[in-house]
């Protein structure tokens, strides 16, 4: 197996525009939604939310974009719900009500020990059922870190809009357009953890995505090892308003994917 990606070097580096734009979260579970508390470390938990509907065909550990919070998202776990899936939404260290300080490293470390708790909410919640890893945005890494690690008990993964491309990352939040042999080796193990994951992928994404170009995008979806993959752009959507684009072809895309991977 190819060495784990050393995501630290990345908290180390100067940062040209910031990488994380962490916010407050005053906000409590209403209706069918239960608020939730995921220990990543001694002393250290991630605010989350599951939202439960009437029916579920699916259960989703969701990791939301930058600038947002858990509770920014309970009118988007509504739309979910009205598909017949489950929400459960996981934000960062230092976001909302979470403990700690956000960093890259500590973003991606805490995906494993979320994905067990996730599961064992689901198990408590909900029962057994199929589930699925998404991110947005900056929840393309974590989502990515799952997908490639610990894949059991997912039936697939999806990614809307996604970060995962790292020499984007250099290039926009470092400044870093000619990385050093320890950085090119920090890509390469990134590119091959990517080139690991099996489980089935869909990726959406607008072709006039003004902050995450469709290009990073596709450059993701080709590198993921994964034989069942696609990918389904939204034309004249940008980052923040594909859904609302292109709201039917956006959760059609999404139900038909849980529909053929749901076991």
């Amino acid at each position: 197996m190819s060495e784990a990606p050393d995501y630290a070097r990345l908290d180390r580096l100067p940062v040209v525009q910031p990488l994380f734009h962490p916010m407050p979260d005053r906000t409590r579970a209403r209706g069918g939604a239960e608020d939730l508390r995921f220990e990543v470390a001694p002393a250290v938990g991630i605010a989350a939310r599951y939202h439960r509907g009437p029916s579920c065909r699916a259960t989703v550990l969701y990791f939301h974009g930058n600038g947002e919070v858990v509770g920014e998202l309970d009118d988007l776990a509504l739309l979910f719900r009205d598909q017949g899936i489950d929400l459960v939404i996981a934000g960062y260290r230092g976001y909302g009500r979470s403990d700690g300080q956000p960093s890259f490293a500590a973003m991606v470390a805490d995906a494993h020990p979320i994905a067990d708790a996730f599961h064992a909410a689901a198990d408590a919640l909900r029962g057994p059922g199929p589930r699925f890893v998404m991110g947005r945005s900056l929840g393309g890494h974590p989502a990515l870190e799952i997908a490639a690690n610990r894949p059991g008990r997912f039936d697939g993964l999806v990614l809307s809009s996604p970060s995962g491309e790292l020499r984007r990352v250099l290039a926009r939040i470092h400044g870093i357009t000619h990385p050093s042999p320890e950085l090119e080796a920090l890509v390469a193990a990134h590119e091959a953890k990517l080139a690991r994951i099996s489980l089935p992928t869909l990726v959406i994404h607008g072709d006039q995505d003004e902050v995450i170009p469709l290009a990073s995008a596709k450059a993701v979806h080709d590198r993921i090892g994964a034989v069942a993959r696609s990918l389904v752009v939204i034309p004249g959507a940008g980052h923040n308003d594909i859904l609302w684009v292109a709201f039917d072809e956006y959760f059609g895309a999404i139900r038909g994917f849980m529909e053929r991977h749901g076991g």
